[in-house]
């Protein structure tokens, strides 16, 4: 029973071998706080909810460190609440509380730690000067630059070599640049700048530099060696990258994170997801739109975390038909609680757990599921096969996040009942046309989603969930 992860620094799928078994170690990269959260940002925060729920019934939930953080210092933060004539904190604040309403409506759990890099500034100056103490960076113009120079394995991450990144500029390097490829630690305050975004450091006042934020606040929680880093593909170059510069730099014994792990792009209709394009989605607009958390969560899941995602109107409908058919199956067990369970022996030496092992395989996993939903309708009048199942079934969805409502509050709830009404109209149409062959069949198909109908004397009918 041994876990699987492809490690993006050394290009293969390893064992996972946690550096303290007690103590296991994620870092993962969180929101900057000036926009809603939208599909590419929710994709990375399900993968990593389910590596994290993996890791917990692995080694038990005392023994899981994950942090994620909080960026609400940034110069997209500080355009943003210019343009909305608002106070920096008003915004991030705001923004804050979006995220974590979006986030669980998805089922995400909230991470063990959740620091915001206004918090640890302290931290990031303290690394700031162990790298210019060490030859590693250097000031100029008022801002604190890291020398990739200085950094013999830069580009080990992504594949990019420094000298292909210097030849390949092609935009005018910033005067107070030695090397086209250096970045910045700290940067200088403009006259503008609101004052919460401002602080104190050796080199004046100013603010740090994105990548260094990640490096003190997992260094600040984690300690100089931790097990897995994950974030986006997006973020391997150049955010990922120079984490793992300034961070061996700052700390030479340090191997930093062991295992880098990243979750592919998404896209719209087979297009870059841009507002300019007309199809940037919010998790906040598919809500509003009646589409359930569990719905877009189960499509973000739909495909191997690690390869691209591409979201349309047919990933969703598949994603809510299985769910109406994880749910139907679980309404003909008569099972009422949805209490979770520790999963059992057996489940972990299943197919379906290998499944999850096997490089956080959810494709896989799910059709297990799938397998085990169709053993409880061709089972039907075996009510001790249907609560066995049925209870394996539903604990073994909690590891997705998945079946966390009972199924007469899915069958009840949003999105369903729009659904359900225009079958029985259906239903209602056939009957009138004596097409009771048609009407048969559509309350088969209910009965098989746990819709039971109720036919009156006076010609209506009435539903419920079972």
């Amino acid at each position: 029973m041994t876990l699987h992860l492809y490690n993006t620094l050394t290009r293969r799928k390893e064992e996972f071998k946690p550096i303290d078994k007690n103590n296991i170690r994620m870092y993962v990269c969180g929101p900057t706080v000036y926009d809603r959260p939208h599909l590419g940002n929710a994709r990375s925060v399900v993968v990593y909810d389910v590596l994290y729920r993996l890791l917990i019934h692995l080694y038990g939930p005392e023994h899981v460190t994950y942090v994620r953080n909080v960026t609400d210092v940034d110069d997209k933060i500080n355009a943003a609440a210019k343009a909305n004539g608002e106070p920096i904190s008003a915004l991030t604040a705001r923004v804050e509380g979006w995220f974590h309403e979006d986030m669980a409506a998805l089922n995400c759990l909230p991470p063990t730690k959740e620091p915001h890099a206004t918090q640890h500034i302290r931290q990031m100056i303290a690394m700031i000067e162990k790298l210019i103490a060490g030859g590693h960076a250097y000031e100029s113009a008022g801002h604190v630059l890291f020398s990739v120079g200085s950094y013999r394995e830069y580009g080990a991450l992504s594949g990019r070599k420094l000298e292909d990144l210097i030849a390949g500029a092609r935009v005018e390097v910033e005067s107070y640049k030695k090397n086209p490829g250096d970045f910045v630690l700290w940067k200088p305050a403009d006259s503008g700048d609101d004052p919460s975004s401002v602080f104190d450091s050796p080199w004046g006042r100013g603010r740090p530099g994105w990548h260094i934020e990640c490096s003190a606040m997992s260094s600040e929680y984690l300690g100089e060696n931790f097990d897995i880093h994950g974030g986006g593909a997006d973020l391997m170059f150049p955010h990922h990258e120079n984490e793992i510069a300034q961070s061996h730099c700052a700390a030479p014994k340090s191997q930093f994170a062991n295992h880098w792990v990243h979750n592919g792009f998404l896209t719209v209709n087979g297009e870059k997801m841009s507002k300019s394009l007309g199809n940037f989605i919010t998790v906040h607009d598919l809500l509003e739109k009646g589409v359930k958390g569990e719905v877009i969560r189960l499509a973000l899941l739909s495909s191997k975390y690690n390869e691209p995602i591409d979201w349309n109107e047919k990933l969703v409908r598949d994603a809510k038909k299985q769910l109406d058919y994880f749910y139907g199956a679980l309404a003909k067990t008569n099972i009422t609680s949805n209490e979770s369970e520790a999963l059992t022996e057996e489940d972990k030496s299943s197919s379906w757990f290998r499944s999850l092992l096997d490089d956080l395989n959810t494709p896989s996993a799910l059709s297990f599921m799938h397998t085990m939903a169709s053993e409880i309708y061709k089972n039907a009048d075996n009510q001790i096969f249907e609560q066995q199942y049925g209870k394996v079934l539903w604990r073994r969805g909690k590891i997705f996040g998945l079946l966390e409502q009972t199924p007469e509050q899915w069958f009840k709830g949003a999105g369903n009942d729009q659904l359900i009404e225009e079958l029985i109209n259906k239903r209602l149409v056939a009957k009138k046309a004596k097409n009771f062959a048609e009407a048969d069949r559509i309350r088969k198909e209910l009965a098989d989603y746990g819709i039971i109908l109720e036919d009156r004397p006076d010609g209506t009918t009435d539903w419920r969930g079972v």
